[in-house]
């Protein structure tokens, strides 16, 4: 039986290849992003979620089978706040009662290895009890100085990685018999970390602060198929898990920590 799929992200990197990888098993997608698919929003809005939830509800016919939240900024600007935790959580969330006429629901969503990087604390926090007016307002004062507007990115991804945890196993959730999950990807190559690596000293750099002991820097299609597999039929009890999709990186820099 073909399954139905929402995608955001869906125009390029690891958004594009999950939507290929999955409409190539004779799959149905709903592909969601700014412009060129077929919903297109934008979700640092109200109004642009809103419209997602709508449109989307409107083209599936009102039941969909996998959310899969991937549309995401690095910028060190606010804007990254707004689209990889509140339009990430408000996709979820939004889309989460289209789910109930399936009979295999499942969900995921995008951190980063970039979770286990420098943040701060308070814009976490802000997050976390889902204020964005003060998450906006933290992240503009991030932005404004060079020495932290770098804390932005790994910042939504901890808050978005803790609320996978905190949220997959509530009644809404596991008490549905819907898989909520989400990967950790390393240095994916797409259009976003293209101007990274375009010189050798750049790729120095990245490969400093994210190390790839296994098979370096990937292309979207690596986390793609992880994807795939974990709003698949055939996963039934994966729940609230962060999988690093990473190359080592979670291994050489935590260690045994997370025991």
């Amino acid at each position: 039986m073909v399954r139905t799929f929402v995608i955001t992200g869906a125009a390029s990197g690891i958004g594009k290849a999950t939507a290929e990888l999955l409409q190539s098993r004779g799959e149905r997608v709903i592909g969601v992003d700014l412009r060129g698919t077929d919903v297109n929003v934008d979700l640092t809005t109200d109004e642009g979620r809103a419209a997602l939830v709508e449109q989307v509800r409107e083209k599936s016919g009102g039941t969909i089978d996998g959310i899969l939240a991937i549309a995401g900024l690095a910028h060190p600007i606010p804007a990254t706040v707004a689209v990889n935790f509140f339009g990430m959580v408000a996709t979820l969330e939004g889309l989460r009662p289209l789910l109930a006429g399936s009979n295999a629901p499942r969900a995921a969503g995008v951190a980063s290895m970039a979770s286990l990087h420098p943040h701060d604390d308070e814009l976490v926090a802000a997050m976390t009890d889902g204020d964005e007016v003060a998450a906006l307002a933290r992240a503009e004062v991030l932005a404004g100085d060079e020495s932290t507007g770098s804390l932005i990115y790994g910042s939504t991804k901890k808050a978005f990685a803790q609320w996978i945890r905190r949220t997959a196993p509530t009644s809404d959730w596991a008490g549905a018999n819907i898989p909520l999950n989400a990967i950790a990807p390393g240095v994916i190559v797409t259009p976003m970390t293209a101007p990274l690596l375009e010189t050798e000293e750049g790729r120095e750099q990245m490969r400093a602060g994210v190390p790839m002991p296994l098979n370096g820097f990937a292309e979207p299609i690596v986390p793609a198929r992880l994807l795939a597999w974990l709003v698949s039929e055939e996963n039934s009890h994966l729940c609230g898990q962060v999988v690093f999709i990473d190359g080592g990186s979670d291994a050489v820099i935590r260690g045994d920590s997370t025991w």
